[in-house]
């Protein structure tokens, strides 16, 4: 199982999406766990991850992330696709970043 992380501000929209990508692995057997957490706790809670996703709200963050998870791919989600939740687009984001 790849360990998926999404990092936002705290909002309740970042936990609805995570929920949306999980049944969509599980569906398909993709083998991704997802997490939503605040972007504050990214060195604690994805220095192990596969990939990083920031939702849009937070991606000026990138480059902090980035110094904070040396080794993980980190990227900021698409605003359309976050906005839309588009789980098609984010899951070939994922396999992008994640393989």
């Amino acid at each position: 199982m790849k360990k998926v992380v999404l990092l936002c501000a705290g909002g309740a929209s970042t936990g609805m999406f995570v929920k949306k990508l999980n049944q969509e692995s599980e569906k398909k057997n993709l083998g991704y766990k997802f997490a939503a957490h605040g972007v504050a706790e990214a060195h604690t809670v994805a220095a192990d991850a596969n990939a990083v996703l920031l939702g849009p709200q937070v991606s000026y963050q990138l480059d902090k992330v980035r110094g904070d998870v040396p080794g993980v791919p980190v990227e900021a989600i698409n605003m359309m696709d976050y906005g839309m939740m588009n789980v098609a687009n984010v899951m070939k984001q994922v396999t992008r970043l994640a393989g």
